[in-house]
């Protein structure tokens, strides 16, 4: 089985300071969306896997995540895409949990969910450090992107080793399928 693992914001969608906190703030990175049905159309199965602290700051609650959701699934149904599943950590960062990016609870859980003993050489793209470090942790192949917050990921550097470091999440897919 072929499995790829996304952030959300800042790869597939435009991110934002204020966070994205409803359907019409969430706005596809131009290309991202054929991206993930390239991926589909080769055999991949693509899951996101996004901190979405917002929920736990009480800027919006599950119900809109949900629809921010719907509408990411529904846009990439338009050309032809499919996200076969979402992980998200809902906790604010002070709750300390195990599923908040860096931490690697997130990635351990779509292991399992995809009876993989680890994931080595699954490729895992990010923004940001936070989404490398638990993927690299397990073995994954991280992919900085520098869309989103990418460009200021790879100013300030420390990227863990092997990163490889692409324009945005297009440009990955093109070296994948």
């Amino acid at each position: 089985m072929k499995l790829i693992i996304l952030d959300r914001d800042g790869v597939i969608n435009f991110d934002s300071e204020q966070f994205i906190k409803n359907p019409e703030e969430w706005k596809p990175i131009p290309g991202s969306l054929e991206a993930i049905a390239r991926l589909n159309q080769d055999g991949y199965r693509v899951v996101v896997a996004t901190n979405q602290s917002g929920v736990g700051r009480g800027l919006f609650d599950m119900t809109m995540l949900n629809a921010i959701h719907d509408k990411m699934h529904k846009a990439c149904a338009l050309v032809g895409a499919r996200i076969d599943a979402v992980f998200f950590c809902p906790h604010a960062a002070e709750a300390n949990c195990q599923c908040r990016k860096p931490k690697s609870g997130m990635m351990e859980e779509i292991a399992a969910r995809y009876n993989l003993a680890n994931l080595k050489g699954v490729p895992a793209v990010g923004d940001s450090l936070r989404d490398l470090q638990p993927a690299a942790a397990l073995g994954a192949q991280p992919y900085l992107v520098l869309t989103g917050k990418g460009m200021k990921t790879q100013a300030a550097g420390e990227l863990p080793e092997g990163t490889l470091v692409f324009p945005d999440l297009a440009a990955v897919v093109a070296t994948l399928v």
